[in-house]
């Protein structure tokens, strides 16, 4: 129920029985030396799509540029400004709005998006008040910031401990190496020192300067395909279960 492989008869066809749709959100920034660039975003598509395959629910393009200004001291990291990213969503969200979708859940990959999104929700809110849009009160948005779910971090918890870290983490990279196991060599790159730094910082180049291959107080070197393949059955699962509970609110 992927929205981009869908006829517009199919999409009619589903607001028939459903209002909901999952959106991934993610990022395009610097995973250390030994991730993927498009980490966020990629985990985030993956995670919605297996919950929109197992609960027939409507899964939107990813938004796969973020907030991640404080990356763009290394090379290939983009970004939005916040208020673009504000305008990306709410141009996102006002399209499907038009058609019938009132039930958004966000299946989100960085943490650097949360306030965006928030503002960006209201926003819409303020916005379908003030046009006074017919459904404006049934228009309802939930995020499921994937790596910070229970379960995911109980499993982050045992298999890594504080080497999981928290940017470039043993998680992320686990869930990449189960996805796209043809980029194992990248992802085996060597790691000095083990575990990573963990430094407060302000802008991109103290960031490079505190941080200078990228991680945050991870040792990636511990992530391994078998750990990706569980914590993708976990956070389906849990999307899953943030979906329901938005669908079903009145």
């Amino acid at each position: 129920m992927r929205l981009h492989l869908c006829t517009w008869p199919d999409v009619e066809r589903y607001l028939g029985t459903s209002t909901g749709i999952i959106v991934p959100i993610g990022s395009t920034e610097q995973h250390g030396p030994s991730g993927l660039i498009g980490t966020d975003a990629l985990c985030a598509e993956a995670i919605a799509i297996g919950a929109g395959d197992r609960l027939e629910a409507m899964v939107g393009p990813s938004i796969n540029i973020g907030m991640a200004v404080h990356h763009m001291a290394f090379a290939g990291s983009m970004t939005y400004r916040p208020s673009t990213l504000v305008a990306v969503i709410r141009d996102y969200v006002m399209a499907l709005t038009a058609h019938g979708f009132r039930r958004f859940l966000f299946v989100n990959g960085h943490g650097g998006n949360i306030p965006t999104l928030q503002s960006a929700w209201y926003e819409i809110h303020e916005e379908l008040n003030r046009t006074g849009h017919p459904d404006a009160g049934d228009v309802r948005f939930a995020v499921q910031n994937w790596w910070s779910g229970a379960q995911v971090k109980a499993y982050a918890d045992e298999a890594f401990g504080a080497a999981e870290g928290s940017h470039a983490t043993c998680t992320e990279i686990s869930l990449m190496q189960f996805l796209y196991p043809d980029h194992a060599p990248v992802l085996a790159a060597p790691l000095d020192p083990a575990v990573a730094p963990h430094h407060a910082f302000h802008g991109p180049a103290h960031y490079r300067a505190v941080h200078p291959d990228g991680r945050i107080g991870s040792d990636p070197s511990l992530a391994s395909p078998d750990h990706g393949g569980r914590l993708l059955d976990i956070a389906v699962m849990e999307a899953m279960a943030a979906y329901e509970k938005l669908t079903a609110t009145p």
